[in-house]
């Protein structure tokens, strides 16, 4: 994969002030450039949503009069206001205006005008905003984040308005290889896996997954990482074959399809079945309390399904410890012993009660 030099997260700049802070804008300014960021609107954001208010402060005043127009947009939004057209109306004008013009603003804002038309009810506004800014993005701003968000939006219209086609078609314009953030491309392949799977591309659907999963292991977007995981095992649990490619060679070597040519089977290696099912429970909290636990409902099921119930041992075996029903009541069907069964049951009325 290419080597590609990421801004740190936001976070990471208001770690530091809080760490090392209060510290002059000339010292700012190094450790924006250390971590490679080139505005200062990302991290008047980050200030701004993690309450850093001395930082914002001193961060201000280097905004442009369009980032500052954007900034004070996001802070209403946080407010709650939802009566955001006009503003942002406003801010559309200092971005193009002769002096104060922003050319990659100007797209991030149509791109938020477009989220709320779509949300009034326009979805002709949302839908010609969302195409203008991810054109004008792609130009002056491609891979940025806004480009990115820009994408995974219009992406998110497309399945809003029912056409998973158009959603996969623009998920297809973020390459694995190019300069998007692995988050970006995580998101973007877990859509593509869940729309393939829906037209029964089941090869496709079980790439995607994998490669949603691995980038983002690389974004360190854990959550994500263990969903994508256990969609790739979903997908994947009735197809292992030992003669199989090692997926990472299935995946490289995929080219895209015409129409007449015929898809795939898919045939998957033991070893990544095991290892992708051994990294997302490595994963896993070690509390099994909660009262919405999708990640152990998901990760039992197919542990049942690919005979890994030592893994689950110690959840089976404490019935008293589980707090979702729906939890319990996927446990219940997973254990044989017909006392232990019976105690999942009286867990399972327990909290359907409550």
């Amino acid at each position: 994969m290419t080597e590609i030099n990421m801004p740190k997260a936001p976070g990471f700049f208001i770690s530091k002030w809080r760490e090392e802070g209060p510290v002059d804008i000339a010292a700012l300014t190094e450790w924006r450039d250390e971590m490679n960021w080139s505005k200062w609107l990302p991290l008047a954001e980050a200030a701004l949503f993690l309450d850093a208010a001395e930082l914002l402060a001193v961060i201000t005043p280097e905004l442009s009069p369009a980032e500052e127009a954007t900034l004070n947009l996001v802070r209403r939004r946080m407010l709650g206001d939802h009566r955001l057209e006009g503003a942002i109306n406003e801010a559309l004008e200092i971005a193009r205006a002769k002096q104060t013009r922003d050319l990659a603003l100007e797209g991030r804002l149509r791109m938020e005008r477009g989220l709320t038309r779509y949300e009034m009810g326009d979805s002709e506004g949302a839908s010609e905003d969302l195409t203008w800014a991810e054109t004008r993005l792609s130009s002056v701003a491609k891979a940025s984040r806004d480009h990115d968000l820009s994408l995974i939006n219009k992406a998110a219209f497309h399945m809003a308005a029912g056409e998973p086609l158009m959603a996969l078609t623009t998920y297809a314009e973020i390459p694995r290889d190019g300069s998007h953030a692995h988050e970006t491309i995580a998101i973007s392949r877990l859509g593509a896996s869940r729309i393939r799977a829906g037209l029964g591309h089941m090869f496709d659907a079980a790439r995607h997954a994998w490669n949603a999963h691995t980038h983002a292991i690389l974004a360190h977007q854990t959550n994500m990482a263990v969903e994508a995981g256990a969609l790739f095992l979903d997908f994947s649990s009735d197809c292992i074959d030992e003669n199989a490619e090692r997926m990472n060679v299935q995946v490289q070597e995929a080219k895209p399809r015409s129409a007449e040519d015929e898809e795939p089977v898919l045939m998957v290696h033991p070893e990544d079945i095991n290892g992708v099912f051994d990294w997302c429970c490595s994963q896993l909290p070690e509390s099994t309390s909660g009262e919405d636990r999708p990640d152990l409902r998901a990760m039992l099921t197919l542990s049942q399904r690919l005979g890994r119930m030592e893994t689950f041992e110690s959840l089976l075996n404490n019935p008293d410890d589980i707090e979702d029903s729906m939890l319990a009541a996927v446990a219940q069907t997973c254990v044989e012993d017909e006392e232990l069964k019976a105690a999942w049951g009286v867990r399972l009325a327990t909290l359907t009660m409550l």
